[in-house]
């Protein structure tokens, strides 16, 4: 709606942009090596956690890219399974056949060592991710260990990557998972973006939608309040940005003020975020000694209170 006032080709902040609109931070790169590291390595795991939002499907969808075409990769986004419905989603992923819906788990794994030989044999590789892996019980997590256990005198045959909230690391402390931490090859943790990367990753989505007066739509003191709003969350940045650009337009203003901003902010955030809106100094000031002045006198008042006892 407001891409050609804004003399854009494409709404810049959309919740599925295309993959070119994919921004990778130097702690993005980071993670995104860390992982094709650990996927290099024979077997084992590796973990990829950051808060809600922070861009783990961004670096998952980079690491995607990059992963060989020997490489075959089953994907589970839906880990509230248990062991045996989490083992027949492995096989529906990787095409491999089973007989009825009464197997075993036995049979599972078995069916999938058969799978792993015969494509190791090949030359191919296979690689398990899990998304929102937090939500794996550790009766599911130790039936994933029991899966790296899969090997040949060479190498193991399955490597995993877990996807989840920093609440996977936690569990990867508790000491009944032990040997399943011991397992993991590679781990990093991805924080939000940090103030100096905030204005690059706008303009970058700006330019890629084809802006031209990119660093006028979003002016630093714009930007600066947009931080303070989202503490750097990429998917929190997406959704007030865009909203703030459609109230830009309603008011057939070409550059975001903070006003504008703020009243984006509550609208997308809800009660979640407070009004910004701050008294005058004048009104702060006398606010802040009326204050002192109040303190100050219910101490004294107590004080007489307690003598005259």
């Amino acid at each position: 709606m407001y891409q050609e006032f804004f003399g854009l080709k494409e709404a810049p902040f959309s919740i599925a942009p295309n993959p070119h609109y994919l921004y990778m931070s130097k702690q993005h790169h980071e993670a995104l090596a860390h992982l094709v590291y650990g996927v290099g390595r024979d077997g084992g795991f590796v973990l990829l956690t950051g808060e809600v939002g922070t861009g783990k499907t961004t670096i998952c969808r980079c690491f995607l890219e990059q992963i060989p075409n020997d490489t075959d990769v089953a994907f589970i986004l839906n880990p509230k399974l248990n062991a045996e419905q989490l083992l027949a989603t492995i096989c529906d992923e990787l095409g491999i056949s089973y007989f009825n819906d009464d197997i075993s788990i036995k049979e599972l794994i078995d069916s999938i060592n058969r799978y792993l030989l015969k494509s190791h044999s090949q030359g191919r590789h296979t690689v398990l991710i899990i998304d929102e892996a937090q939500n794996l019980s550790p009766e599911v997590l130790e039936q994933l260990r029991l899966l790296t256990n899969l090997e040949t005198h060479e190498k193991k045959l399955l490597q995993i990557v877990l996807l989840g909230q920093p609440e996977l690391q936690e569990m990867f402390l508790r000491p009944d998972l032990r040997q399943l931490a011991q397992r993991v090859t590679a781990r990093f943790h991805l924080k939000e973006l940090q103030l100096s990367e905030l204005g690059p990753y706008v303009r970058h989505r700006l330019g890629v939608a084809g802006g031209k007066d990119i660093v006028n739509i979003f002016p630093e003191k714009t930007l600066k309040k947009l931080y303070g709003i989202t503490s750097g969350v990429p998917r929190i940045i997406n959704l007030v940005c865009d909203r703030a650009m459609l109230g830009a337009y309603a008011q057939n203003m070409r550059s975001i003020d903070v006003r504008t901003l703020e009243s984006a902010a509550r609208e997308i955030l809800g009660p979640s975020y407070p009004s910004a809106i701050k008294a005058p100094p004048w009104l702060q000031h006398l606010t802040s000694r009326a204050a002192v002045a109040s303190l100050a006198l219910f101490v004294l008042a107590g004080s007489i209170v307690w003598a005259s006892r």
